[in-house]
């Protein structure tokens, strides 16, 4: 009897720790993966803000970096820029995401290619879809000042991307255009998964769209909002395409975040080791923004009990 047990106990070490190894043997190529693709290159920004790294090499000069950008006048502005931009953007994205995603939920004939329809701002390359948008600003021949002059609001032809404030919100309706519909499919699928008991209980009783809408839809949803809320604030502060064909940061300074600025110091201006020292400026408030996503959608988990 005690034989038998042994010969078990064995074997049973013998296949945990077998199965030991093969998970690890999973996991080392997605660690590799991860340390040469985030690790080094984090490593080695952090190292370059203590330089003063350029073209003609690289010194070390312990917190000069940081003090400099301390004591930047420019740097609270672009900051604050940043949050108003990643505001407003992601604002409309969640209104006329979650408006979308009502109306392809809605039983509708025909719904399906709506529901395609909605997807070439995301499907097609980025960089396509802002030399669309050039031409659209353009005050000359395109189709938005045409359209103005034509209804009179316009007397002639306006450079949007020309002037500090048309051209701040010209670059927000491009980025709301190019991430409405990944919001909106993302919702889409959190409505289809509402059961549809709920709303005919509540027909039943009464209960009109709007209060279904909001003691319903809303509330079996709010995980996805949350989610999708934070992470767009996230991928909207690291936005560098939009703005970068757009305006390149202009006109004066209108247009440029955190990593415009980042890019312009760094590559621009060749200063590798001050704009490592932005770039960990960007790490930083990503890391509080990840921090903030962590504990809101723990907390939203727990108040709809979502398991």
């Amino acid at each position: 009897m005690n034989s038998n047990k042994a010969d078990y106990n064995t074997t049973w070490q013998k296949f945990v720790r077998s199965h030991a190894i093969y998970a690890w043997l999973l996991i080392v190529p997605a660690a590799l993966f991860l340390f040469i693709i985030v690790g080094w290159p984090l490593a080695e920004t952090v190292r370059l803000s203590f330089t003063n790294a350029g073209l003609g090499g690289e010194k070390y000069i312990g917190w000069d970096n940081f003090e400099k950008l301390y004591n930047s006048r420019k740097y609270p502005g672009i900051v604050g820029r940043t949050f108003y931009w990643m505001f407003l953007s992601v604002s409309l994205k969640m209104i006329l995401g979650t408006i979308g995603a009502l109306l392809l939920n809605a039983k509708l004939k025909g719904r399906a290619a709506f529901r395609v329809m909605v997807m070439p701002p995301w499907i097609v390359p980025m960089a396509i879809g802002c030399i669309g948008w050039l031409w659209v600003y353009n005050g000359h021949f395109g189709i938005l000042a045409g359209v103005l002059m034509h209804l009179g609001i316009l007397d002639g032809p306006f450079e949007f991307l020309a002037y500090k404030t048309s051209a701040f919100y010209s670059t927000i309706v491009t980025d709301v255009w190019v991430g409405t519909p990944m919001v909106t499919i993302f919702f889409l699928a959190a409505m289809q998964g509402v059961s549809q008991d709920l709303y005919e209980a509540a027909y039943v009783d009464g209960a009109s769209r709007w209060y279904r809408f909001r003691r319903i839809t809303i509330p079996q949803i709010m995980p996805v909002i949350v989610s999708m809320a934070l992470l767009s604030a996230i991928w909207t502060f690291n936005s560098f395409e939009i703005i970068w064909i757009l305006t390149e940061g202009g006109p004066r300074g209108a247009t440029t975040t955190m990593i415009i600025d980042t890019y312009k110091m760094a590559i621009a201006n060749y200063k590798f080791g001050y704009g490592a020292t932005r770039a960990l400026m960007v790490v930083l408030f990503l890391t509080v923004f990840s921090l903030i996503y962590l504990f809101i959608l723990g907390k939203v988990h727990q108040r709809f009990k979502v398991k």
